[in-house]
């Protein structure tokens, strides 16, 4: 299933995909897409809906984050070994964790806002695993069983904020409009091989990332295997899985986002997002 959150922010309503590629209504089945409706009892609910018995949702509606409530919004960096060299940096031992605030989360195409000060705002497209069952100590030949699917997520990363202002990455993680996912969330039933998505991003119609989940360091399983060893992941909480190379910060000389900017990124079966950017606005 492709689950949806659309309409005006905070005001979303619960929704998925036909197989026509059309929105259909899902608040008769459930009042959100949030913790609750994300384990197996509640995804089942959902999967006994008929989709053509659903009301369609007319025009093209914008999108929210598909999973309402997100608990943790948990990072991993450093996740492809070319991006660590384009970075500069050795390929770690193990996961390089840290938080994105869950207050930069928003849809796929709202618009993304330089902060204030910013002078090197980046890009990261990302596969996002969203939790559906409660995890803790959880081995790796298990951690898929928690997961409930996944999304694209936009990891925008301010660089100096990030990497000059201190050893702590989160301040320039975790910036208003600094956490796009979606447009949708494509439960894990339907993704058969999730080390094997193509991802890409584009600026200003301009390739400047192409990767594939199979070069990850350390796969999905294991990265949710690992967190689940330092903080309970609860349902509803999403884990970000690194970027392939390609970022500004990589480039000679790096090149970074500015007004008007437009970026577009993929994951093969997760959709597209889309998003201009725009100027503080406090």
């Amino acid at each position: 299933m492709k689950l949806v959150r659309y309409g005006a922010p905070g005001k979303e309503k619960p929704g998925l995909i036909d197989e026509d590629g059309r929105v259909r209504d899902l608040s008769g089945v459930v009042p959100d897409l949030g913790p609750q409706q994300l384990g197996q009892v509640g995804l089942a609910r959902i999967r006994k809906a008929n989709p053509a018995k659903l009301p369609l949702v007319r025009g093209t509606p914008r999108f929210g984050c598909p999973v309402n409530n997100v608990g943790k919004f948990v990072a991993i960096g450093l996740n492809f070994a070319d991006h660590a060299a384009e970075s500069g940096v050795a390929i770690p031992k193990e996961p390089v964790v840290f938080m994105k605030a869950t207050s930069c989360i928003q849809g796929p195409n709202d618009p993304v806002m330089l902060p204030r000060g910013s002078v090197k705002t980046d890009w990261e497209v990302e596969l996002g695993v969203v939790i559906g069952t409660t995890a803790r100590y959880v081995p790796m030949n298990k951690a898929l069983a928690h997961v409930a699917g996944y999304a694209i997520v936009n990891d925008v990363s301010e660089r100096e904020f990030q990497l000059e202002r201190g050893p702590q990455w989160d301040k320039g993680k975790g910036c208003d409009t600094f956490g796009p996912i979606g447009p949708w969330l494509v439960t894990a039933d339907e993704i058969a091989n999730v080390q094997r998505l193509d991802m890409w991003l584009d600026v200003n119609g301009q390739r400047m990332q192409t990767g594939n989940t199979r070069t990850m360091i350390f796969g999905v399983a294991k990265l949710v295997s690992y967190v689940s060893h330092f903080m309970t992941l609860q349902p509803g909480d999403v884990i970000t899985t690194g970027t392939p190379p390609g970022v500004g910060l990589g480039m000679k000389p790096p090149k970074y986002l500015k007004k008007g900017d437009v970026m577009t990124l993929g994951i093969q079966g997760l959709g597209e997002q889309r998003q201009l950017v725009v100027p503080f606005k406090a």
